[in-house]
């Protein structure tokens, strides 16, 4: 599944653009043209062996599932106490993670986790990164999206890996918040390595929203309370996309030439959704007359400027404006594809992938509920 005004200046908009269309350029022709597949990728799966960071996160542990039944030989690595708030054991851990070989460390040492990987003793063809921070506070986004990620990379090479799947998000294209810019300067980093070492490649797969983070509101529209959006409810739409497909297309980025050196915006299957679309979706699912509570978008500017205030008395509110800014992205700004020419968002250039569909997902949460669907520390989200 940003901050700021969303009435950025044209200036802005035109500039933040331009240097992701020039990025996105050099990642996805540039380099790509040159890069020579490893020799891995001729070997079988059961001979490949794969490390994934971030192995317990929301999509993590399907990304696991998925490169297990795909027959790969994975090396998961997890906390000893992992999932929300640390409250998973590591028998539960050992247990949701079946079919991987499970390392314990700590993933934002780098001195710890390459000392655990050198003690299970094994070398790496590919490392897959699910690594993203919990809260999207300013310090947990610098330690997470970008040294432990960075962590990933410098241990995975270490022991021979010779390409990289980063998990990484669509909205880094307007970089308003901090975990975006973490991101975004590990993505340089990374492909500064392909430029570095010819035999070396790289994914960075930048999905649009997943279902969990507009499944919020399920429960309470389905007890009578009344679906609610900021402004008209056309601020912002996105192309869902369910974790297990997310995870297969990761998959698909271990071998797939054609994703060799690439940025990959991906988004689920159908059409680009609003949350005033969203929400009649899901009345009309229940059977109900649409109720919307429409808020302006302008109460979270107010805010927003009063916590920014308040920062610069009192620095340790840093998150709480943090996540204000948060907020106020996600209720304006739409998870698909920037257009570099317009400067707008397009819904035709961003690429659909899967099956699932958001209404399949809120039939189940509808029957089911949003057990294991938590949002947990990413609640802001």
């Amino acid at each position: 599944m940003c901050p700021l005004s969303t009435h950025q200046s044209i200036k802005a908009t035109k500039l933040i653009s331009i240097l992701n269309s020039s990025i996105k350029f050099r990642a996805s022709t540039a380099t790509s043209a040159e890069a020579t597949p490893s020799s891995f990728r001729n070997k079988n799966p059961k001979d490949i062996n794969i490390l994934v960071a971030g192995s317990t996160g929301y999509i993590g542990k399907f990304v696991v599932k998925e490169l297990v039944n795909r027959g790969f030989n994975v090396v998961a690595v997890a906390r000893e106490k992992s999932g929300i708030r640390g409250k998973n054991s590591k028998e539960e851990t050992l247990n949701q993670l079946q079919g991987a070989n499970v390392c314990f460390s700590d993933v934002t040492k780098v001195e710890t986790l390459e000392k655990s990987l050198n003690d299970f003793g094994v070398s790496v063809d590919v490392v897959v990164s699910c690594l993203a921070s919990r809260t999207g506070g300013v310090k947990d986004s610098w330690k997470i999206d970008y040294e432990a990620t960075k962590n990933s990379l410098v241990a995975g090479k270490k022991l021979g890996a010779k390409h990289f799947v980063l998990l990484s998000a669509i909205c880094v294209q307007k970089p308003l918040l901090e975990f975006q810019r973490a991101k975004l300067k590990f993505e340089a980093e990374l492909m500064k390595e392909t430029e570095m070492d010819s035999g070396f490649t790289y994914s960075i797969v930048r999905p649009t929203a997943f279902f969990k983070s507009l499944g919020g509101q399920v429960e309470l529209v389905k007890d009578g309370k009344p679906y609610v959006m900021f402004g008209d409810g056309n601020l912002c739409a996105c192309k869902p996309i369910s974790e297990e497909d997310l995870a297969s297309f990761i998959a698909d980025c271990v071998l797939g030439e054609d994703k060799i050196n690439q940025i990959l915006p991906i988004g689920g299957p159908g059409k680009a959704l609003t949350p005033l679309e969203q929400g009649e979706m899901l009345f009309r699912l229940l059977g109900k007359e649409p109720n919307f509570l429409k808020v302006p978008i302008g109460i979270m500017d107010f805010a927003i400027g009063v916590l920014d205030f308040l920062v610069k008395i009192f620095p340790s509110m840093e998150d709480a404006a943090e996540f204000g800014k948060i907020g106020r992205y996600y209720a304006a700004e739409s998870m698909l594809v920037l257009d570099p020419e317009t400067g707008e968002y397009s819904a035709e250039r961003t690429p659909s992938y899967g099956e699932d569909t958001l209404e399949e997902f809120f039939e189940k949460v509808l029957r089911e509920g949003m057990a294991g669907q938590e949002l947990g520390e990413q609640a802001i989200f």
